[in-house]
């Protein structure tokens, strides 16, 4: 017996070639709002930027979900996968958040 004979495919459809560049554009672009968001994010908060900045770094977590949408539509996602995907977006905004806030409140319970 091989090992593949009892594999499990997954049987996913095919991307048209029409929709490939689409696609593989808005996945990039997923990555690169989401590095935007986070460094802004992060620059404002180690006051390295003003926070008249902050907008725009929710700007580009914006573009980041419609990116994400837009990719998990195109390849014909169900409705759990973009619902899940949706909530990794959330986690993704709330995060930095709280990253941040633990780490203010670390800092001022040593420092008093």
């Amino acid at each position: 017996m091989k090992p593949l004979e009892n594999a499990v495919y997954l049987n996913l459809p095919e991307i048209p070639l029409d929709q490939f560049l689409p696609i593989f554009l808005s996945s990039s672009f997923v990555l690169l709002f989401g590095l935007f968001f986070v460094a802004i994010y992060t620059l404002v908060k180690m006051e390295y930027l003003k926070p008249i900045f902050m907008p725009f770094a929710y700007f580009f977590w914006v573009l980041q979900v419609y990116c994400l949408y837009y990719v998990a539509v195109a390849l014909g996602s169900d409705q759990f996968t973009v619902k899940a995907l949706f909530m990794a977006m959330i986690g993704y905004l709330v995060l930095p958040h709280l990253w941040y806030y633990l780490n203010q409140r670390s800092e001022e319970r040593y420092e008093h």
